[in-house]
């Protein structure tokens, strides 16, 4: 079994690899999976929430108010009057909140755009786990499922010589027990199947799934770099445009919010008519009101609630670094493991074929040539699951630094 040359790739050249691999749902189906998941579709609502928001804060929270009162007044040898009194007033936010109202809207669009597309990313990160868990499982199913086939075959050939006293029938004990066994061991891969690919249909119901899991590629190097791949990781990370944006976004806030302690001024119109229109008069009226401590709380609270989001994105990003770090030992390691599992299967299916030889010679029983047989499986059960994490691995960091299943970024 040939593998590629693993660590020397990985220090000068990637191989060439297709942008989506064959055992893959094709791209449009992904992009529809992924854009259909509740997390985006909410995330998608909170972008329209947030867009909205801007609106209200574009054009301010003061509006028109009216007012008005009306009374019937008596006078001593006077008689009756109706009286009647209306203002209408507006505050007006001073100058440099309504700029500041509009940057805040802006950026928080922005934080609910980016996050977003890490919901996107987050639910691409799942369909890669589950639908390698079910081609894994797949894998497995189909290996035991040629065991199982194998030995009844050696069953019914060992039941044939002992019938004519060329075999024990201790040697037939032993192989049904190994059948049995490995009828055990397919059961257990069916529904370790069947509960992957119920995992991966309930999570994305419209993604359309064949029968069976499709059979795993090779693992192939990204035609990216893996340095390159790092640096995109932490370059392109909407978690990390969502934290600067939401930091940026609450210094502003916290700026508005200074600025309140000046409150906005009111001015409107006042009409009025008393003794029953003897008097009349219309005049402007103003209002401020008097900022205190509370006030001066609500600013104070503002600069540390913005200089705890600048500690977050610090965190953020360095949680992306330590991401695009693991992501490129993952790739490293799990290459490595397929290497010494594609040697192992080479070594074992050579130790089988020697000892199937030998049992026909009489050079060994049927207990070591069942043994030597379980330890084939069991390279080959490994070789299925450091494949398929090798895979796993390649295309977590090409999702992370979003080369593949991801809109097109600059």
């Amino acid at each position: 079994m040939k593998r590629p040359l693993f660590l020397a790739a990985l220090l000068f050249a990637a191989a060439p690899a297709l942008a989506q691999r064959a055992d893959l749902p094709p791209e449009p189906a992904i992009a529809q999976a992924l854009d259909s998941h509740p997390s985006v579709e909410a995330a998608a609502q909170r972008v329209a929430a947030a867009r909205a928001e801007a609106g209200m804060l574009r054009r301010g929270p003061h509006e028109v108010t009216v007012g008005g009162s009306y009374l019937r007044r008596s006078v001593d040898r006077e008689g009756g009057f109706d009286e009647f009194d209306g203002t209408v007033t507006r505050a007006f936010r001073l100058p440099g909140k309504a700029r500041l109202d509009r940057r805040a809207g802006e950026l928080g669009v922005e934080v609910a755009e980016n996050m977003q597309e890490d919901a996107r990313h987050q639910a691409a990160l799942m369909l890669s786990d589950r639908w390698h868990d079910w081609q894994i499982a797949g894998a497995l199913v189909r290996l035991d499922a040629e065991a199982v086939a194998n030995y009844r075959a050696e069953l019914r050939a060992i039941r044939d010589r002992a019938d004519v006293r060329d075999a024990s029938w201790l040697d037939v004990d032993q192989v049904e027990s190994a059948l049995a066994l490995a009828e055990t061991r397919l059961a257990d891969s069916r529904a370790a199947e069947a509960q992957a690919r119920v995992a991966l249909a309930s999570a994305f119901p419209g993604l359309p799934l064949p029968p069976q899991a499709p059979p795993m590629t090779e693992p192939e190097l990204p035609p990216e770099s893996i340095d390159t791949l790092c640096a995109l990781v932490i370059s392109r990370s909407h978690e990390i445009g969502a934290a600067a944006r939401d930091a940026e976004r609450l210094d502003t806030v916290a700026m508005r919010i200074e600025r309140d302690r000046f409150a906005d001024p009111s001015v409107g119109v006042r009409l009025f008519s008393e003794r029953s229109g003897a008097e009349r008069g219309a005049g402007l009226v103003f209002s401020l009101p008097l900022g205190g401590g509370y006030r001066r709380s609500v600013a104070d609270q503002a600069r540390a609630q913005a200089g705890a989001a600048r500690f977050d994105e610090a965190r953020v990003r360095r949680e992306v670094a330590e991401t695009a770090r693991s992501d490129a030992v993952a790739v490293g390691a799990r290459m490595s493991a397929w290497e010494s599992a594609g040697r192992a299967v080479d070594a074992a299916s050579s130790a089988s074929r020697r000892s199937q030889r030998g049992y026909r010679l009489g050079a060994i029983d049927m207990a070591d040539m069942l043994y030597v047989r379980r330890q084939e499986i069991e390279a080959r059960r490994a070789e299925i699951r450091a494949r398929g994490e090798a895979l796993r691995a390649i295309l977590k960091i090409r999702i992370d630094s979003h080369t593949v299943w991801a809109p097109d970024e600059d």
